[in-house]
């Protein structure tokens, strides 16, 4: 096999020839439709829609691949989510790539295939993008940035709606993402070892809404940051308290077991497949029930719920009985994370 086709060269983003060979033989054959087809720099199409959501994000994560996932199934899924937890079903995304000269052009091709594997089972088009080589050593492998257009149908899911009364469910255990990451790449041997759960959870937040069209106040998918960033986000827009129960959190024990090891916090910790939702608290049970019959949310719970104060806080009510202020994550507690 000739060397321009095992890893990529300068020459595959100079715009020429090289970079044209690039684009129909992994992009374009890999993410193939018709709004992609002509190759222009742009796709063009109509959406029968009043209000569209629109979402754009990087990935950085490093390593590429990693338990559970890599980072085109992580590009694909962050993107979806970003658009599901505000209420819309993704139609289009675009993806653009920074690859560092010397990634090896299976390597391109295996992430290549894994975004269009995701893209696919999601009912998604990647309709458009961009490619750039950097030199070695001026990058690390591979960044993608993935943006997002769906279509809002439903309610409009934000923090300010949510009120006194309403309750705090998430999705399903918390930190799984960050733990994979964090023990993959330190190469940490588990007894029982963690997968990242990367998941588009569009289907998830469809069912959520359909039990509860009227009580769904706001959801999130906890990233960076963790349950504790995003409920302290809730609470400071909302102008509420927030109060969540430690003995309800789930918690994988595997996880659990790696955070008292390497002094991490669950609650801080980043998930990839998990959604937290405020609910009023008449439509709880319906919005619990939906989530879990569905795959993504079997291990779904309610675990707090909103009062009028203090306002703008988050409590923890621990498991000695204990209640104590739970404040955003300060600094950067695992680099590289997504």
């Amino acid at each position: 096999m000739a060397r321009e086709n095992t890893t990529v060269l300068l020459a595959h983003g100079s715009g020429g020839s090289y970079s044209r060979r690039l684009i129909e033989e992994v992009f374009a054959k890999a993410f193939s439709n018709p709004l992609l087809a002509p190759l222009n720099d742009q796709a063009v199409f109509s959406l029968p829609a009043k209000k569209l959501a629109f979402t754009t994000d990087s990935y950085v994560v490093k390593p590429i691949f990693f338990p559970g996932g890599d980072i085109g199934k992580l590009s694909v899924c962050g993107t979806i989510n970003d658009l599901a937890v505000g209420g819309a079903e993704p139609v289009y995304l675009s993806a653009s790539f920074i690859i560092e000269e010397g990634l090896g052009m299976d390597e391109l091709k295996r992430v290549v295939g894994s975004m269009a594997a995701t893209a696919r089972s999601a009912g998604v088009s990647i309709v458009t993008g961009d490619t750039k080589v950097v030199e070695r050593g001026k990058g690390d492998k591979l960044f993608i940035t993935t943006t997002g257009i769906g279509v809002v149908n439903g309610p409009e899911l934000t923090p300010s709606n949510i009120r006194p009364g309403d309750a705090v469910i998430v999705s399903g255990t918390m930190g799984d993402h960050g733990v994979a990451i964090m023990t993959h790449r330190e190469g940490i041997m588990m007894d029982a070892p963690v997968e990242s759960d990367c998941a588009p959870l569009h289907t998830l937040t469809r069912e959520i809404i359909s039990a509860a069209p009227a009580g769904v106040r706001a959801m999130r998918d906890p990233t960076r940051g963790g349950l504790a960033t995003v409920l302290n986000e809730f609470a400071a827009s909302s102008g509420c308290s927030i109060t969540i129960r430690e003995d309800d959190l789930p918690v994988k024990e595997a996880v659990r077991g790696a955070c008292e090891i390497l002094g991490f916090d669950p609650l801080y910790l980043a998930n990839e497949g998990k959604l937290v939702a405020v609910v009023s608290g008449e439509d709880a049970g319906k919005a619990l029930s939906a989530m879990k019959a569905h795959p993504l949310g079997v291990d779904a719970a309610i675990i707090g719920f909103v009062t009028e104060a203090p306002k703008g806080k988050l409590l923890l009510e621990t498991s000695i009985g204990n209640t104590r202020i739970i404040d955003m994550l300060s600094g950067e507690q695992l680099p590289r994370i997504c």
